[in-house]
């Protein structure tokens, strides 16, 4: 399920102790009109960095590191960019 704030959602967080990662999923059929990397533009990174910080504040737990991946699904290949902006 997606967390949702206003101005912006998260697809995808996890925990593994003190390391939360916010992984955003960019999924296309085909390269025809670009990769899904390619879709991560500068104002998406944006939005999801405004996102993940309201989270991590929510959370209103200390000593948290925070991280940014991107899932690339191209058809059926999936790609996991980790530590992405």
């Amino acid at each position: 399920m997606n967390w949702t704030m206003r101005g912006g959602e998260l697809d995808v967080v996890v925990r593994q102790g003190s390391l939360i990662v916010v992984c955003e999923v960019k999924a296309r059929a085909t390269e025809e009109f670009g990769s899904p990397l390619e879709a991560m533009t500068a104002l998406k990174q944006q939005r999801v960095r405004r996102a993940g910080y309201a989270f991590v504040r929510q959370l209103g737990e200390p000593g948290v590191t925070l991280r940014f991946d991107v899932a690339s699904v191209l058809g059926t290949q999936l790609e996991i960019c980790e530590d992405s902006f």
